[in-house]
């Protein structure tokens, strides 16, 4: 890669992509192509390849999904399952067919089995059922994994593929229906200060174990492995660290500045037990976190409060 290498994010306005153009513009990239959904529907192949084929993107940041917490994903699956087998078919096919040099796929911790031994290493994809709640996401992202393997294994071409723990950070959805469980708990603390409420509802017990890696953490991953990491074999990108959603959500009260009480709602899943990546294949290329969770909740908040102005 150099300064004037074309490179293409696809999804740039969702927390990941956004994320990526802002660490390439960081680096000095000047020529980084973006398209909003109105200039370049993922969805449409034919226009996915009109695109590709003029302008030829060396590299390509695939972080295009349709994504969401444990509701969208129960209540959506046949639109998690198409939309995202579509869009990453289209990206990483027409990538494949117009010359890119090297191609990064993003898929999901959620790949790994419910019940797979703790922390996840790399070799325990499909060696177990998956998570009922968001087993059609997950799905979609496993054929996108083994399409970069396939097109890496049939052509020689140099498609790899990172697979962030949850990840948190400005560009993230607050949408309490929609959102995942961190930006949902920033969302709920901001409103019961608002509103001088004393008490929060928290989803499931609380036991489940999450880690929660910064996007800005993620975005340097991405850029590190494009650079340095050239085998078709899934990389984990994550802090190394979980948390139970008991101690998050009293993280984000005492970080926000919020003393009132936090009831938990057993009626609603808990989803996978315990989810923590191991990461010592990334840690031993050279790549370690930087932005302790307290200090990205914060950043995060600080985004939330600007976007609601």
């Amino acid at each position: 890669m150099n300064k004037e290498s074309k490179i293409f994010v696809a999804g740039h306005r969702g927390m990941v992509g956004s994320a990526i153009v802002r660490r390439l513009q960081a680096e000095g990239f000047t020529r980084i192509l973006t398209r909003t959904r109105s200039e370049l529907d993922l969805l449409d192949r034919n226009a996915v390849r009109c695109f590709f084929e003029t302008e030829r993107p060396e590299f390509v940041f695939d972080a295009a999904a349709r994504v969401g917490g444990i509701v969208a994903n129960s209540e959506s699956p046949v639109e998690f399952l198409i939309e995202n087998l579509t869009i990453q078919n289209n990206v990483i096919q027409a990538a494949a067919d117009f010359g890119t040099t090297k191609l990064l796929f993003l898929g999901s911790s959620c790949i790994y089995p419910k019940l797979a031994p703790q922390p996840i290493s790399e070799d325990s994809l499909l060696t177990g059922p998956l998570e009922s709640t968001n087993d059609a996401y997950a799905l979609a992202k496993i054929a996108g994994i083994k399409l970069c393997q396939a097109y890496a294994k049939q052509y020689g071409k140099n498609f790899i593929s990172g697979m962030p723990t949850n990840l948190y950070g400005p560009n993230d959805n607050f949408d309490l229906h929609t959102s995942h469980v961190l930006p949902a708990l920033i969302r709920k603390v901001h409103e019961a200060k608002t509103s001088g409420a004393r008490t929060i509802s928290v989803w499931g017990t609380g036991t489940p174990r999450r880690e929660f890696l910064h996007v800005d953490d993620l975005a340097d991953a991405c850029l590190f492995l494009l650079k340095n990491y050239d085998s078709p074999e899934i990389v984990n990108i994550g802090c190394g660290e979980d948390i139970s959603i008991r101690e998050l959500a009293e993280t984000v009260c005492e970080t926000l500045g919020f003393d009132g009480e936090l009831e938990y709602d057993t009626s609603k899943p808990d989803g996978t037990p315990r989810k923590l990546l191991n990461i010592e294949k990334i840690r031993s290329l050279g790549w370690t976190p930087r932005i302790p969770l307290r200090e990205g909740i914060l950043d995060s908040y600080a985004w939330f409060l600007r976007s609601a102005r």
